[in-house]
């Protein structure tokens, strides 16, 4: 319909030739002009019941795809976020182990002083007492050496004056005795 008009200003010659090829390959001008209408139809329903609901389909998918990337950036940056507060809260840790670490050592070299502070003086406490022990026992031989010596002094002296020398004489003897001895 439209080539024809157009055929017929470029030439009759044109039409027909086109015309008799038609006919030789078994063209049917209406029923072809009858099939290009259906097919037009049909693209136009297709276009509007398949070919739409298709693209809206794809286009909700796309912004599920995109909402989808969208959420894994986010969650990404949460991962990033948590292993940097993992390590965050590993850094502070390790610190306070390390300072528990050093006040144990600290508090131990404090407790090992008081100990061998202890140690001293319950070592020189001993040697107080074995000095004052030491003393007594000192004290105690030269009392048992002053009557020792009192005794053999009053013994001797009444041998040598060969009388019997009463308890007034002994102490006399044993207090001069003791007084030479302590001298």
């Amino acid at each position: 319909m439209f080539i024809a008009p157009i055929l017929a200003e470029a030439g009759g010659g044109i039409l027909e030739s086109a015309r008799q090829t038609g006919e030789a390959f078994g063209v049917n001008w209406p029923l072809f002009i009858s099939n290009a209408i259906s097919f037009l139809l049909v693209c136009a329903l297709l276009a509007r019941f398949a070919y739409r609901p298709i693209l809206n389909v794809l286009e909700q998918r796309r912004q599920q795809i995109a909402e989808s990337l969208e959420n894994a950036e986010k969650i990404k940056q949460q991962l990033a976020d948590a292993e940097a507060k993992h390590a965050e809260i590993l850094e502070r840790a390790n610190g306070e182990a390390q300072k528990m670490i050093h006040e144990a050592r600290a508090s131990a070299d404090a407790l090992a002083q008081v100990r061998q502070q202890q140690a001293v003086a319950e070592a020189e406490g001993m040697i107080a007492q074995a000095r004052q022990a030491t003393v007594l026992e000192h004290d105690r031989m030269l009392a048992d050496l002053r009557r020792e010596v009192a005794r053999l002094v009053v013994d001797t002296t009444s041998k040598v004056t060969g009388k019997v020398l009463t308890a007034e004489d002994q102490r006399r003897l044993s207090e001069e005795a003791a007084r030479e001895i302590a001298a």
